[in-house]
């Protein structure tokens, strides 16, 4: 019988990741997207050969109603992974309430929401996987991120409180949280910032996609099956 995974962002550098690794392990997947549509037809392409089924969505998941788009096209689902977001970076005293409002909704309010929707299916299989992707920042804070760090925080707190209440209907709930990953996010970045951020990290380099997509694969494997509302630092040593 096909596993069936959800993963939002899918068409950004560690959705694609996850993606690819959900599907050399065999799931077939929506994969969620806003506005790459070039980016998620050439991920169809690559994975087509692992022989699932792969079934591209596309809604903004930063709008109110935009989960019930993505809601709407599933049917059987046995995990998913939250991983769609944007950083934003800047002082808190020029943050627009706009700015906050869409940050708040696609890292928070549509995870939620999302997973209200399809926690029914999930119970039909009597198993099953959420894993929240969340950041260093949830966990430490960061100056000129204060807004992104709090959406960050929330979910790794969603995800520890919804581990408990999913606990016995055999439904596991865990987050990620990735340091500085090699991603166009990074690319902004002078080389000098760069460095010196390399430099804090104590394994010496930034982290890879891949390297976030196997902590993914993981947390959904039969091979964590005792590890629940756990968070999972991606960092190499970074301010641990």
């Amino acid at each position: 019988m096909k596993k069936f995974a959800l993963v939002t962002g899918a068409s950004g550098a560690i959705g694609r990741a996850i993606s690819m690794k959900l599907a050399s392990k065999g799931y077939s997947l929506y994969l969620h997207y806003n506005k790459n549509d070039k980016g998620i037809e050439e991920l169809v392409c690559q994975i087509q050969h692992f022989g699932g089924e792969y079934i591209p969505i596309k809604a903004n998941l930063a709008t109110k109603n935009g989960y019930l788009d993505v809601a709407a096209n599933i049917f059987s689902i046995d995990a998913i992974v939250h991983n769609a977001g944007h950083a934003h970076y800047g002082l808190l005293e020029d943050l627009e309430e706009s700015e906050a409002d869409e940050l708040i909704q696609v890292h928070l309010m549509s995870p939620m929401m999302l997973t209200k929707k399809l926690i029914p299916k999930l119970r039909q299989k009597e198993r099953g996987g959420i894993v929240l992707v969340s950041s260093i920042w949830g966990q430490t804070g960061a100056s000129y991120e204060v807004a992104y760090s709090a959406v960050k925080g929330a979910q790794i707190a969603f995800a520890k409180a919804l581990s408990k209440e999913l606990a016995s209907s055999g439904i596991r709930v865990n987050a990620v949280a990735p340091g500085a990953i090699h991603t166009p996010m990074v690319e902004d970045f002078s080389q000098e910032e760069i460095e010196a951020i390399t430099a804090d990290i104590p394994t010496g380099r930034l982290g890879q996609a891949e390297e976030v997509a196997d902590s993914v694969e993981f947390l959904l494997s039969d091979k964590s099956s005792y590890i629940n509302g756990q968070v999972l630092a991606v960092n190499g040593g970074w301010l641990t």
